[in-house]
């Protein structure tokens, strides 16, 4: 996949209170992200507020709505796309049937779908399955349970399974723009785009407590004006 001259570069807001994700979302907007996502412990906890309420706070910024859709593909496509969301996630170990209509509903509201990954035995036969049933982009997706699992990492010979294992696989399989997300240091995160993958998205442990999932110990703002300063060099003053 070519690879574009500046990565677009998201934060995962996955925090449980809307004053908190909103902190976090200025201070990532000051540092210059560019997306922002509604995490799914946000949406939970906050409902689809938490995503016009992201609307309202940031008119002018793509809004990810990670509702993890199971079931009900267009109807819970079409409540995100009137709420505000620019983008919605269906899990690739949903029916092919409920994926397609989160595709549909999107293209019907203008806006785009992202296929997860997550728990996908074959998770390049599922990112072909997703491209070909109108998914917009592809989340390569380890994710939090199964990074702390103690017989998944045993059987990735006692480390934790990265993102970075299948990455290369999953974006020569389709076409269509991949993220890769699930527990990466920012060392991993500047690598992303040598694999292709030119969307970063910034989560767990760099922009939440992983454990609490609750504001960081660390300055969040400058942490990230390090990493944009990194992913994007020519922009430094």
């Amino acid at each position: 996949m070519a690879q574009s001259k500046q990565p677009i570069v998201q934060i995962s807001l996955d925090l449980t209170s809307i004053e908190k994700a909103l902190d976090h979302a200025h201070q990532a907007v000051r540092a210059g992200v560019d997306w922002l996502e509604a995490g799914t412990p946000l949406i939970l906890a906050e409902g689809l507020s938490a995503v016009e309420t992201l609307r309202r706070e940031f008119p002018q910024h793509p809004i990810v709505a990670d509702i993890k859709c199971m079931d009900g593909g267009y109807l819970e496509a079409e409540m995100m796309a009137k709420a505000g969301a620019t983008h919605v996630v269906v899990m690739g170990r949903a029916h092919p049937a409920t994926i397609a209509m989160v595709a549909k509903a999107a293209r019907d509201y203008g806006i785009r779908s992202m296929g997860d990954d997550l728990g996908c035995d074959d998770k390049l036969a599922a990112a072909r399955m997703m491209e070909d049933l109108g998914i917009d982009y592809i989340v390569h997706h380890v994710g939090y349970d199964e990074r702390r699992d103690p017989q998944v990492i045993a059987s990735h010979g006692g480390r934790t399974p990265s993102p970075l294992d299948e990455l290369e696989a999953v974006v020569s399989a389709v076409k269509i723009p991949v993220q890769a997300v699930g527990g990466l240091s920012v060392e991993q995160i500047l690598q992303l785009p040598h694999y292709g993958v030119n969307h970063l998205v910034l989560g767990a442990p760099l922009t939440v407590d992983a454990k609490a999932f609750k504001s960081p110990s660390h300055d969040l703002e400058g942490l990230l004006r390090e990493i944009l300063s990194k992913v994007r060099p020519s922009e430094e003053s």
